[in-house]
């Protein structure tokens, strides 16, 4: 069984800069897919970035030129470098993954299509 554990998470004022981490187990497979979603209070889930199993990697339009999705593989780890955060940026985010043969997803299905997510971790932007 794999396990997802986010960090990184906290308040912020805007402007400011968070690092999320999503420790994970090792994967049975080298076909894995993970990203990132977040789900603001009263908003719908919204992809915030992923890396399919073929290394090619997609942000959402919110994020683009802030945020930077990176895999540390020595210590099996996804970090979300996150920049220049605003209020908007409020919610909580959520690691997710899954692996197999022609595994893949997009950022408005990714907790459709990936099987594991891990428990979140809060992120507060304050003006």
């Amino acid at each position: 069984q794999v396990q997802l554990v986010e960090s990184g998470g906290g308040s912020v004022q805007a402007g400011g800069s968070l690092r999320l981490s999503c420790a994970h187990s090792t994967f049975p497979s080298s076909n894995v897919c993970m990203g990132w979603f977040r789900r603001a209070p009263g908003k719908e889930r919204e992809g915030v970035a992923i890396i399919n199993s073929d290394g090619s990697s997609t942000y959402a339009e919110s994020g683009k030129g802030r945020f930077t999705l990176s895999e540390d593989d020595a210590k099996n780890t996804l970090i979300l470098q996150m920049n220049s955060l605003q209020p908007e940026d409020t919610a909580m985010y959520y690691c997710a993954a899954d692996w197999g043969g022609g595994v893949r997803t997009t950022l408005a299905t990714m907790w459709e299509d990936l099987r594991y997510w891990g428990q979140g971790t809060q992120v507060t932007v304050s003006t």
